[in-house]
């Protein structure tokens, strides 16, 4: 069963993940900030990270970069969560190292098709 961890600081958002990825059958493991994901990731080594960009105590793309520093998850492939879709911030997505990113309010089978795209890719 491959393992996602979700930092995501929205309850709401973070619950409605979970739900929906462990309907896809997937193991999930969440953090509420960067600095709880960062000690999560480490911990469960999970298969892809999804991370909300806009976070408490340390954004998305921080986060990205501190995974990236640990040589045990520097190669685990994340998709950036975000509110923002405009092009200058899709290119600041692809330039911190994410692998890609999903749009909230969340497009379900334009997640599921990101998500199974960085899977089988590993």
């Amino acid at each position: 069963m491959k393992r996602i961890l979700i930092a995501e600081d929205n309850d709401v958002n973070r619950e409605l993940l979970r739900e929906l990825l462990q309907h896809f059958g997937y193991e999930v493991f969440e953090a509420a900030n960067g600095v709880e994901a960062l000690k999560e990731a480490a911990r469960v080594q999970p298969d892809l990270f999804l991370l909300d960009i806009q976070m408490p105590h340390m954004d998305g793309i921080t986060l990205l970069k501190n995974l990236r520093a640990e040589p045990k998850l520097a190669s685990i492939p994340a998709i950036a969560l975000t509110a923002y879709a405009m092009i200058d911030e899709a290119e600041k997505i692809k330039q911190a190292g994410f692998n890609g990113y999903v749009t909230k309010p969340f497009d379900f089978p334009q997640l599921k098709e990101a998500i199974e795209r960085q899977l089988t890719a590993k």
